[in-house]
């Protein structure tokens, strides 16, 4: 998914809090937030129509992945950065990520607690299970699960649930390089509809646990499927096209601004992309 460069009027109405201190938006996928080496459309070039009567456009106080979408912290003076720079240091500030993995955990909630550190020094932003690496955390609930075989008259799943390896059906089927020992294997699930919240805020970490605990995210081209494989097998990395959108939202975010008010709480809408394996594994559409 490639999202062109928004203009004033559609950055601004993607515009969820403002106040004095901050802004709150909703990221579309298929962005980055920073302009990268060879140009292209970005976050950032759209910030000077988020000014709102400031001398100076806001600036980021976290980042979210190029595919990732939803809630996006912008600080809307140097002051007000440096404060929720600390709020997102010291892990005062809570995010609650949607996301739709393959197949899933075998129980109602948990906890992955898998440090991680970086693949290698060509990808260096890239990640991987370390035991010598950085502590890191997510906290997992399962929201909904989808049957084993879904209905290819289910508008946009035979689409998405079709994956990167032939199968005796003639429908693609997910494949990584994670056990098959996956307690999750068999017992009548696809799909699963997860809430994710990161203790700790590694780089790609929701990616890297999913993936790690043998139910990848669906979509995720780095950490899912083929592309895994590939580098098992230290084969070039190759771009893949045509697949699912990466099915990871930033739904909620709560900030703490003050000591004595209860903390700021935003939601982003649910975007198009997930709508169809959502609603299969039992979201309401609110």
């Amino acid at each position: 998914m490639d999202t062109a460069q928004p203009t004033p009027e559609e950055i601004q109405a993607r515009v969820l809090h403002r106040d004095g201190l901050m802004l709150v938006i909703d990221k579309p996928a298929g962005i980055p937030v920073h302009r990268g080496p060879k140009g292209g459309a970005n976050l950032e070039a759209s910030f000077e129509a988020l000014r709102f009567g400031l001398p100076r456009p806001p600036v980021l106080a976290h980042r979210l992945d190029r595919d990732t979408s939803g809630c996006l912290v912008l600080g809307r003076h140097r002051k007000a950065t440096a404060s929720l720079g600390l709020l997102f240091k010291h892990g005062k500030i809570s995010k609650t990520y949607w996301a739709v993995v393959e197949g899933g955990p075998a129980e109602d909630e948990g906890t992955v607690d898998i440090p991680l550190g970086r693949l290698n020094e060509e990808r260096g932003w890239w990640q991987k299970p370390d035991p010598n690496g950085l502590p890191s955390v997510t906290k997992w609930k399962v929201l909904g699960r989808s049957p084993l075989n879904i209905s290819p008259s289910e508008e946009g799943v035979e689409r998405e649930a079709c994956r990167s390896e032939v199968n005796s059906s003639g429908c693609e089927a997910a494949v990584h390089p994670f056990p098959e020992s996956s307690p999750t294997k068999g017992n009548g699930v696809q799909f699963t509809w997860l809430s994710l919240e990161p203790v700790t805020g590694r780089t790609h970490q929701l990616r890297v646990h999913c993936a790690a605990m043998d139910w990848p995210i669906v979509g995720d081209t780095i950490y899912g499927t083929e592309a895994s494989l590939r580098r098992l097998r230290n084969e070039q990395y190759i771009p893949r096209f045509g697949e699912p959108s990466l099915h990871l939202h930033a739904r909620e975010i709560a900030i703490p601004l003050s000591k004595n008010k209860p903390p700021v709480v935003v939601t982003a809408p649910v975007p198009a992309h997930l709508h169809a394996l959502l609603k299969v594994c039992g979201w309401s559409g609110q």
